[in-house]
């Protein structure tokens, strides 16, 4: 009696550490994380890796940096399922809406513009003057930078050479090199690139405004698991670990007040919808 009594408590002591040892050994959650390519690739893993480790670190939940070589290949990423959190403005389509992704966050930056810009001492001083000149585009996905300007051009009846330079500092790049005449561009990135490459812009024309990019997440992450994501973000900028980071992060890209996030909805990005509604059809 006295050693099957002594089995059974060994047994009993085995199967509480395995327990244990289970609850210890549960998989921390993962998902990739993919921000669309505003900034050159090395300026884009610098302004986000150290971000996205703080929020792994506080959420439980690790995410991944998953960018690919242009906007329009990091965005494929979310197309085809292989990311489940994203920092974009790609999918307010009515055919990517029902991809079923939700707006949690957003930057806390003012309203951006679409707008093209030529170089300061250009001596193209109005859009008609760009009819059968290149213009540079970040790439066909770039919503604000891309689709709106290039919209307004075909209102317009302005033919143009499209060029797509992979993100915003290339086509930039690819203007004040000679390559093209004008840019169509994001006011905010525009901002950025004249701080920290000391360059000047004219603008032609601006657009009315957008909220800045989204945080989305897909419908495959669990409530729980977006909860404690979003938590992170938006708490960042009240510890002084965040702050640190995202001020990091401003100086990065020469932002023109300090980074952080709050929380937003579906109803924050009205005006997308609202230009899709109403945009010619190749731009939908």
């Amino acid at each position: 009696m006295y050693r099957l009594s002594f089995v059974r408590s060994v047994l009993a002591v085995v199967a509480c550490l395995s327990a244990a040892g289970a609850v210890r050994a549960a998989p921390v959650p993962t998902y990739d994380f993919s921000p669309v390519n505003q900034y050159n690739l090395q300026v884009s893993a610098g302004f986000w890796n150290p971000i996205i480790r703080y929020v792994s670190q506080k959420s439980g939940v690790r995410l991944n940096l998953k960018l690919g070589r242009t906007s329009a290949d990091t965005t494929s990423y979310v197309l085809t399922r292989e990311v489940d959190f994203a920092f974009t403005n790609h999918l307010f389509s009515p055919d990517r809406a029902r991809l079923g992704w939700t707006v949690f966050g957003r930057r806390d930056a003012p309203p951006v513009r679409s707008q093209i810009v030529v170089p300061a001492d250009s001596p193209v001083m109005g859009l008609a003057q760009l009819a059968g000149e290149s213009v540079a585009f970040p790439g066909p996905e770039a919503m604000v930078a891309y689709k709106v300007a290039y919209a307004q051009l075909v209102r317009k009846n302005i033919p143009v050479d499209v060029i797509f330079a992979g993100n915003m500092d290339a086509a930039f790049a690819q203007m004040f090199a000679g390559k093209a005449m004008a840019v169509g561009a994001n006011s905010q990135l525009v901002q950025s690139y004249q701080r920290r490459e000391h360059k000047a812009f004219r603008v032609l024309w601006s657009s009315e405004p957008f909220n800045d990019l989204a945080l989305m997440v897909s419908p495959r992450v669990p409530a729980d698991h977006v909860r404690a994501v979003a938590r992170a973000f938006f708490g960042m900028d009240k510890d002084p670990e965040g702050r640190r980071i995202l001020a990091a992060a401003a100086e990065l890209v020469h932002a023109p007040a300090p980074i952080s996030f709050v929380a937003a909805s579906d109803a924050d990005y009205a005006a997308y919808r609202a230009f899709y509604a109403d945009a010619p059809p190749n731009l939908r």
